[in-house]
């Protein structure tokens, strides 16, 4: 069993995080449950930047918001000296109101809408990084009626595929995301921004895909846009100063996965950019990443309480939970694999393999097919490691159910940071048309 941040089994034989029992945890607050290892949060956090800071180059480390936000998300990343992308109004809402500094802030997008650069511009965000022609003009038009200049980045496509799932490969030419480089339009890009009044080029930016264990793809990258650069500075005497590497450093969901702890992902981006801006003889830029997932993703484990159980002789046992892909909708996506312990009898050995089930009315909600546990009983506590990234933030309200209440847990002390949503909550926007308060069925 592998256990992450601070879990760990007690003397009672649950597991628990944060010095709180799981059993405690189910009890307070209810399942399912998403529970953060703050402490865990915090340390990879200062891991970034510690990492970067060995390296001797200037840099700035953002928190991808998309992975988990929250207010008290943003608070934290805010105390431990980290910059935030959002690329929503409602990740830049939850920012602002969270009280993060708005010139720390970066919006990403391939589709900003005229009332989302309002809000950013109005808030006086610290850059957008542009993902086409048609947000160029935009953007431009609406900071020049606001008489403001901002700073921008461009998305470059540097045309390398990362190993990883096709529905998050985003650095391939065949994207939705950013200027390709190979057909000339990141360069047509640079010449249109350097020629905008309102807009203000600081560098590139280019991100691969996400949960990538092979440093060769962020070299190749790299490589390909210090080319990129040295060219633009021959045909448009501009040098950038900032480099944005992307993230999608990968965590270990299994026993499969095996990703570079975060000073070696650090030190490869590092030395690659050195020898390649050496090698081009360009100034070395700030660099700035992007991490998400590898801050929050082993972070999280989801609490839930086993409902009914399902023999099918010589077939299948399953066991079916009180959530499934309305919190947790990765293994419908895109076949997402994780590992789970019984909560209340951690410490007991397995004997027997069952498949986990959803409650929803779907054949596809399963959350983990043939895992080995303890005997399952009604009433068990199952805890899904590594589920602080993508699950919170893609959570669904679909058959009405509603979202799981999250809670920040540290040095024996839990915090509820998201309330659970009440069937109240689920109706609160709904409307009935007038002509339909009176009907009468025939």
């Amino acid at each position: 069993m592998y256990l992450h941040g601070t879990s760990r089994i007690n003397e009672q034989g649950h597991l628990e995080i944060g010095g709180i029992d799981a059993v405690d945890l189910v009890k307070q607050f209810g399942s399912p449950l998403y529970v953060m290892d703050e402490a865990y949060i915090r340390n990879q956090c200062r891991l970034y930047v510690e990492s970067f800071r060995a390296s001797g180059l200037p840099f700035q480390v953002a928190y991808a918001s998309k992975a988990f936000s929250t207010m008290a998300m943003c608070r934290l990343v805010q105390e431990e000296g980290l910059s935030l992308d959002v690329v929503s109004a409602g990740e830049l809402y939850t920012a602002l109101k969270a009280g993060f500094p708005p010139e720390k802030i970066h919006f990403h997008g391939n589709n900003k809408t005229p009332d989302e650069i309002e809000l950013a511009l109005d808030a006086d965000i610290g850059s957008f990084v542009i993902d086409n022609f048609t947000e160029i003009t935009l953007l431009d038009g609406i900071a020049q009626q606001k008489g403001k200049k901002v700073n921008v980045l461009i998305r470059v496509t540097p045309g390398i595929e990362a190993h990883t799932h096709e529905y998050i490969q985003t650095g391939q030419a065949d994207s939705k995301f950013g200027f390709d480089l190979a057909s000339g339009q990141a360069a047509e890009a640079v010449r249109i921004v350097l020629d905008k009044p309102a807009l203000n080029l600081i560098g590139f930016h280019c991100h691969i895909g996400s949960q990538i264990f092979d440093v060769a793809g962020f070299a190749a990258a790299i490589q390909r846009m210090g080319q990129f650069m040295k060219e633009i500075k021959e045909q448009f005497q501009y040098e950038a100063r900032v480099f944005n590497v992307g993230g999608g450093f990968g965590i270990r969901y299994t026993s499969e996965d095996q990703p570079l702890p975060i000073p070696a992902y650090v030190e490869s981006i590092t030395q690659a950019i050195k020898t390649t801006f050496d090698q081009f003889s360009l100034a070395y830029p700030e660099i700035w990443v992007e991490p998400g997932r590898s801050i929050v993703g082993e972070a999280g484990t989801t609490l839930y309480t086993v409902g009914t159980i399902k023999h099918i002789p010589g077939v299948r046992k399953y066991i079916a939970v009180d959530g499934g892909m309305t919190d947790n909708p990765r293994p419908a996506l895109y076949q997402a694999r994780y590992e789970a312990v019984l909560a209340n009898k951690a410490a007991q050995a397995a004997r027997e393999v069952v498949s986990v089930a959803g409650k929803c009315c779907e054949s596809g909600d399963m959350l983990i097919w043939d895992i080995a546990l303890p005997e399952v009983e009604v009433g068990d506590i199952l805890a899904v490691f590594c589920t602080g990234a993508y699950n919170y933030s893609m959570a669904s309200n679909y058959n009405r159910i509603g979202r799981p209440a999250v809670v920040f847990v540290k040095d024996g002390k839990a915090d509820l940071v998201v309330e659970r949503e009440s069937l109240e909550d689920l109706i609160r926007l709904d409307r009935i048309p007038a002509r339909m308060l009176y009907s009468v069925a025939p």
